[in-house]
């Protein structure tokens, strides 16, 4: 049943089409809840109103965990309650817990184009409307316009990689100053981008035991859905060669936290290993 027309309610049946399918096409959050906690009935209608506020720029999926059993725990979810930001068919953000209005709008701003740029308007009304191509050359002269605004750059790159050019996205932040590139609205967006290149590449083609050949595997390990051993080999790349790209082991590794959880068993046993590095 939708509660309103950009929140719907999510079920076993339905929750692939509901959030995987509909996060191809632009931003959807899953409110992981139970009536049992109360927590979850403070949060629930602060996201409502924080979906209407945003009319329409994401999707807000209800996913109670007492229905939809399993499916949560796929997803990482130990408590409740969390909500996942869906991006493509995949996690790209997690809050856990009853967190201010503050933190989601700080996070929707990473993910969502704001109103009070024109460009990005246009580009996201061109791309709610299915031209993706229009959209992107809209952000494309925009950021050219606006060399500075990070923003910009951030909401190409997810296009590109929405439209199914992740090498191009990948270009487009690696060629920003290093100090734009640790930004908060870059930074975890080109570690996944430098995932997915390192993913496509074939291992056994790189010289073993180096860096790029243990980033590679671990990618790899990612896409197979092997996390332990993807989290295993970033932990060594972040322990004995931190210099190598800007210290990816490190930045894949906090990536993987915030996906998994806080409470999830491999976060807190890779988290405190990686703590105690020399």
């Amino acid at each position: 049943m939708s509660l309103s027309p950009y929140v719907f309610d999510a079920s076993r049946a339905n929750f692939n089409d509901l959030v995987l399918g509909n996060s191809r096409k632009g931003l959807v959050l899953v409110h992981f809840w139970t009536p049992k906690a109360g927590p979850c009935m403070v949060l629930m209608p602060r996201l409502v109103q924080l979906a209407a506020d945003y009319g329409g720029r994401f999707l807000l999926v209800m996913a109670n965990t007492d229905e939809i059993g399993g499916l949560a725990r796929e997803h990482g979810v130990t408590s409740v309650p969390t909500v996942k930001f869906f991006l493509n068919g995949a996690v790209v953000h997690s809050i856990h817990g009853a967190e201010p209005d503050s933190t989601f709008r700080a996070a929707l701003g990473r993910f969502v184009a704001i109103d009070s740029d024109p460009a990005r308007q246009q580009a996201l009304k061109a791309h709610q409307e299915g031209r993706l191509d229009d959209a992107i050359a809209l952000l494309a002269r925009a950021a050219v316009d606006h060399p500075d605004d990070l923003s910009i750059s951030a909401d190409l790159a997810k296009l590109l990689l929405l439209s199914g050019q992740p090498g191009q996205a990948l270009a487009l932040l690696t060629a920003l100053p290093n100090e734009a590139r640790r930004d908060g609205r870059i930074a975890p967006l080109l570690t996944h981008l430098e995932l997915i290149a390192a993913a496509e590449q074939d291992p056994e083609t790189l010289a073993a035991g180096t860096a790029e050949a243990r980033f590679c595997q671990a990618a790899r390990a990612l896409v197979e859905d092997r996390m332990a051993d993807a989290l295993d080999l970033l932990l060594e790349l972040a322990q004995t060669q931190p210099d190598y790209r800007d210290d990816i082991g490190r930045r894949a590794l906090i990536i993987l936290f915030n996906l998994l959880g806080p409470e999830h068993e491999l976060t807190r046993r890779y988290r405190a290993r990686l703590a105690g590095r020399a």
